[in-house]
């Protein structure tokens, strides 16, 4: 299946708007993290053009799959939730994005994984608030790590200066750190100084920001 999809993919971004995946949504969802990962691969040989980007999207709506995709996100079956989020991300679904973050709070630890997983590959402000909202209550390391992919540097200046609790603020600079942003050094330099905020407290130490101890 995964080399099926690959090969209708390399088809349709060498620029041929008529492919059509020949697949059913429960054939994708069965093999759901090989598929995933060809979309993923996919994604990454067309870079930063939105325009080859879309087409691997559009290939896949244009094939009746993308309404499938986002109903797996509600199935009662975790190991379908869990290959839907790999797929919805995948193919960075902004309308999985409600759906994503309500699988945050899931009662299966697998699901809430593949959804903080896929909500980093899909990015954009709205991926941003759902992780920020759930910082409290996933580890810090895994809510950084996709902060880190799907924040703008503008989402990022708002959020140092918007501050929080410890906890959350933490989050924001070891995704900072993760990112290796020189540019929000000197804001960084500038909070860590101040005697309100003990991150290193409660991080150990701030990533990317040099090490105090």
């Amino acid at each position: 299946m995964a080399a099926k999809i690959d090969r209708a993919l390399a088809t349709a971004l060498s620029g041929d708007p008529r492919v059509l995946l020949d697949v059913k949504a429960p054939e994708l969802l069965a093999d759901g993290a090989p598929v995933a990962d060809v979309i993923t691969a996919a994604m990454e040989r067309a870079g930063m053009a939105l325009a080859a980007q879309l087409t691997v999207t559009q290939t896949f709506r244009r094939s009746g799959l993308e309404g499938e995709l986002l109903d797996s996100l509600v199935s009662p079956d975790p190991a379908i939730r869990i290959a839907g989020a790999r797929l919805c991300g995948a193919l960075r679904l902004p309308d999985a994005v409600p759906w994503l973050a309500d699988m945050l709070d899931d009662a299966v630890p697998a699901v809430q994984e593949a959804a903080v997983r896929a909500l980093g590959r899909v990015r954009g402000r709205r991926v941003v608030d759902a992780l920020m909202a759930h910082a409290d209550r996933l580890p810090t390391y895994r809510v950084a790590k996709e902060l880190a992919q799907a924040a703008s540097d503008i989402d990022f200046e708002g959020l140092l200066r918007d501050g929080g609790n410890v906890k959350t603020t933490v989050t924001v600079l070891m995704a900072c750190g993760l990112r290796g942003d020189a540019l929000r050094t000197p804001l960084l330099v500038r909070m860590a100084q101040d005697p309100h905020m003990r991150y290193r407290d409660s991080s150990g130490r701030v990533p990317g920001a040099g090490d105090d101890r």
